[in-house]
């Protein structure tokens, strides 16, 4: 056999040495027995009974642990496979309409250097069509549906169908990858682009099957809450074999099924090929996947080869056959798929009995069973493993599927190691493909340079069955769908008890927007839409007081009584629990935001996703995956607890945060802000929860950043632009005490910084008499992207002078912007500032002290800022050069 089951050799003790033996005898007779079974029959034979007793054990309710690998052959047999549910020849002619028109596609795209890709989808056309016809539920019956996460490079394939259900039009094809007109269609599955067909954003390798794990995970969620039932909703995510490389790609394995997520299936479409050679060369892809899918505790069906197999391995009476698929390296199968059928006599069916097993095959049989009998390339065999996959209770399924990349297009792109950079077929090659597929396609239409796209008219049988099809499963897929559905804004009350301040009481910013959170979640018409998650830092943050109130979300609810149960805030997990606490995976939290994000398209329910972690483990860490949740068109607030580069005392480099909004900032979905007072959180959140669950909501989601530095939190300032200056991006905050004759420079200043600016305002003044007004800025990004607009306007004809331009006007002196971010942070704006502007920040690596002295080595403090001020003064003649050289020595800021 392939795969034994026994270790090589026996290891001197074992484990059952310190379980005692009750019958010591009986043991001995079962030992004497394999002995003689190896003896006379030889270790195959013993192997495959060893099995068989223990297949027979587990079914008879024995708790035996599960085997990780199998044989390198089908999971399901022939026997066991059911009855096709569909017109096989019917299909078989859609499926050969999808193969031409995706091919066409990309080739008419490539004669613009466009590019595409046409071998991915050629090896998995089966994989999709069989869930087409027969499994992927669409959402007319409940809103919902199933939930497709698609292969990304096979989307030629999708849109092919799309066209040939008449959802998509032939301009539309020919503008693939064209999408500047706007009437073209993206390269990927992309919402953002195409916001009436994709759900799910999947060709940066390794989140799809992330975010499927945790889609799948928040259908039940939002079942055991209430809000939506979601029980006949399924999630399919289809994967390359080479995309299991990416760690995301089986981070959550253990999770889907220690939730037992039985709505999910994984299909690997296992054609042994990345993008430059093979996936594993010198060992198997398949026999990999599948100890790993076990281990971690999925159902995995194994669905390799088609039918010209089946016969042979029914005559398979030694397991020579067996044996020698479980041997070849994957390499070598790719080869075996591009070679003669000399070749492969010569090299696969060694030995006695395989070469009598290859004496009774013609050369056409030999190759076939290479080239195209491959389970993923016959319905029957697909349509065995859905189904097994979709009756499946208690756990996740994967479904490993095996076939050639490039099938059908031609000896010139199958099992080639170039074939995913080869974006176009020649004419002579679609002549072929045409045969192979048997198209009624004549000669005259491919006679131009330009292959015709081919419809067999809306009236053909073959469109009437695909809509036939799609009717009986619920209206067409992949489809996005938003059911307008704003909600009502919560009361001013919550709000308002940041707006009056906490007079002397020090509180941190963080600790003010978590108390906010908590006080909406009390809301009657929207609290329970909102889904905190925080990745295992709930106490860091000042969270644990939901622990007993909102519970923790736990799929199997609290099995076990917590060691706290005694305490006020107790640990507390529920089937029903608000609280998503994820443990220690910001990938994880992400995903699930981006589930919740996006269920108000997903299922019709808008949720309130609030996901807070530590600032410095957020867009450094899972930056790809915000660009997927912006494409994905998803709505929420994202807080980097914990900002900043030097708030963060005595945890050093790693943690220390002082490039995040820069980051942000390249992410056109992202509304960043960095508030200083707690009065501005809640000005800054209430406008969010208008412009994403509003009458008319905007596909953006917040970004906060606050900190965990207790400082006085004042009431919010009188006056009717405050509120206009926090949400546009900055107002003055204090203006300098006397507005008379003498040095005046303006300090802006964001988040923590603002009180280093109003230490600096003082020192300023009474030492040096200088008249300093402090601003806060709110958002460097939100005035950037402003001025940028302006720009914009103005090169359309349009004049319109940016905000920060407006707000600077006529305020006397230059102009020194301080934040605990980078330099670059506070730099978006300096092209904007008509004064003379400079910045200080905490440009390189964060490092261990306390904060006075982390603030004095970044050259922020305030000291620093009016060592800095008075520079700038001196430069521009306002103050003599020798007050900087005393203001050095007086705060120690020389050498």
């Amino acid at each position: 056999m392939s795969d034994p089951i026994l270790p090589a050799a026996a290891s001197a003790t074992s484990q059952l040495d310190q379980i005692p033996d009750r019958d010591a005898e009986e043991t001995s007779e079962w030992q004497a027995s394999l002995d003689a079974v190896i003896r006379h029959a030889g270790p195959d034979r013993a192997v495959y009974l060893m099995r068989r007793v223990h297949e027979h054990a587990v079914r008879s309710g024995a708790a035996l642990p599960g085997l990780l690998s199998s044989d390198y052959i089908n999971t399901i047999p022939a026997s066991a496979e059911p009855d096709f549910p569909g017109d096989l020849a019917m299909e078989t002619r859609i499926t050969a309409l999808n193969r031409w028109n995706a091919a066409a596609m990309v080739s008419r795209g490539s004669r613009l250097g466009l590019g595409g890709h046409i071998a991915t989808y050629a090896s998995a056309a089966w994989l999709y069509e069989v869930g087409f016809n027969h499994y992927f539920r669409g959402k007319d019956a409940d809103g919902s549906g199933d939930q497709l996460f698609f292969q990304g490079h096979a989307s030629p394939g999708i849109y092919a169908r799309a066209f040939l259900e008449g959802r998509l039009r032939e301009e539309q094809l020919d503008g693939f990858r064209r999408e500047v007109d706007g009437h073209g269609l993206p390269s990927y599955p992309h919402p953002r682009r195409l916001p009436w067909l994709w759900e799910f954003p999947t060709v940066s390798m390794g989140l799809g099957p992330l975010a499927a794990v945790y889609q799948a995970r928040f259908n039940r969620y939002l079942l055991n809450r209430g809000i939506k039932d979601t029980s006949g909703s399924h999630v399919w995510a289809f994967l390359g074999d080479g995309e299991v490389d990416e760690p995301e790609s089986t981070a959550a394995l253990e999770l889907a099924a220690r939730d037992g997520l039985d709505n999910l299936t994984f299909v690997i479409n296992c054609n042994l090929q990345r993008l430059d050679g093979p996936v594993r060369s010198n060992s198997k892809i398949v026999q990999g996947l599948e100890a790993r899918f076990r281990g971690a505790g999925w159902h995995v069906i194994k669905t390799l080869w088609g039918e010209a197999w089946d016969p042979l391995l029914q005559r398979d009476a030694d397991g020579s056959l067996v044996r020698r698929l479980g041997e070849i390296p994957d390499a070598q199968f790719q080869t075996y798929a591009a070679r003669d059928a000399a070749y492969i006599r010569r090299h696969f069916f060694t030995g006695d009995a395989l070469s009598r097993v290859a004496a009774s095959l013609s050369d056409a049989q030999i190759t076939d069973l290479f080239e195209n009998s491959r389970g993923g390339h016959e319905p029957l065999k697909v349509h065995a493993a859905y189904q097994a996959a979709t009756e499946h209770r208690g756990g996740p399924t994967v479904v490993l599927a095996q076939t050639v990349k490039g099938h059908t297009l031609g000896a010139d792109f199958e099992a080639r190691n170039a074939n995913h950079q080869m974006k176009k077929l020649s004419t002579d090659q679609f002549r072929r493909l045409r045969d192979t597929l048997e198209l009624p396609i004549p000669d005259s239409a491919l006679s131009g340079d330009v292959v015709p796209f081919w419809h067999p008219g809306e009236k053909s049988e073959e469109v009437q069955y695909l809509h036939e099809r799609r009717a009986a499963l619920g209206g067409p897929v992949p489809v996005r769908r938003v059911v307008a559905k704003p909600l009502k804004q919560p009361a001013a009350r919550p709000f308002d008890a940041l707006r009056k301040g906490f007079g002397k009481q020090e509180v941190a910013t963080t600790t003010a927007l978590v108390r906010l959170v908590k006080d909406l979640m009390r809301e009657e018409d929207t609290g329970r839409r909102w889904v905190p998650i925080v990745p295992d830092e709930a106490r860091t943050f000042g969270m644990e007081a939901l622990f007993p109130t909102a519970g923790i979300y736990s799929a199997q609810g609290q099995t076990y009584e917590p060691v706290d149960a005694d305490q006020l805030l107790h640990y507390k997990e529920a089937k029903d629990g608000q609280l998503i606490d994820e443990g220690i995976t910001e990938a994880g939290s992400l995903a699930e935001f981006t589930a919740a994000a996006t269920a108000y398209a997903t299922h019709g329910e808008p949720m309130i996703p609030f996901y807070i972690f530590y600032a410095m483990f957020g867009f450094q860490r899972t930056g790809d995956q915000f660009w997927a949740l912006a494409d994905q068109l998803g709505r929420g607030f994202v807080v980097g607890a914990t900002a900043g580069r030097t708030t963060m005392t005595g945890e050093g480099l790693q943690h220390a945060d002082g490039h995040s909004h820069l980051l942000a900032s390249t992410n056109p979905a992202a509304v960043s802000y960095d508030p200083a007072f707690a009065y501005e959180i809640a000005v800054i959140v209430r406008e969010g929860l208008r412009r994403m669950y509003g009458e008319r909501p905007e596909d953006v989601f917040y970004y906060l950043t606050v900190y965990n530095e207790p400082k006085q939190q004042p009431p919010m300032p009188e006056g009717p632009s405050v509120e206009e200056g926090i949400l546009r991006g900055m107002y003055r905050f204090r203006q300098a005490e006397s507005q008379d004759a003498g040095p005046r420079i303006q300090l802006l200043a964001s988040g923590t910084a603002i009180h280093w600016a109003l230490e600096a305002q003082e020192l300023l003044l009474s030492q040096w008499g200088v008249h300093a007004d402090v601003w806060s800025v709110t958002s460097w990004t939100e005035l950037r992207r402003d001025a940028l607009d302006a720009d914009r306007a103005r090169l359309r004809g349009t004049e319109r002078v940016p905000y920060v331009t407006q707000a600077l006007s006529g305020v006397g002196g230059p102009v020194l912007a301080v934040s605990d971010w980078m330099r670059q942070v506070p730099d978006q704006i300096s092209q904007w500032v008509e004064q003379d502007y400079s910045s200080l920040g905490t440009d390189g690596f964060g490092l261990s002290d306390t904060r006075d002295a982390v603030r004095r080595y970044f050259g922020v403090d305030a000291e620093s800022i009016v060592v800095a001020a008075l520079d700038r003064l001196a430069r521009t003649g306002a103050v003599d050069p020798d007050t900087v050289v005393r203001a050095r020595e007086r705060y120690g800021r020389q050498g």
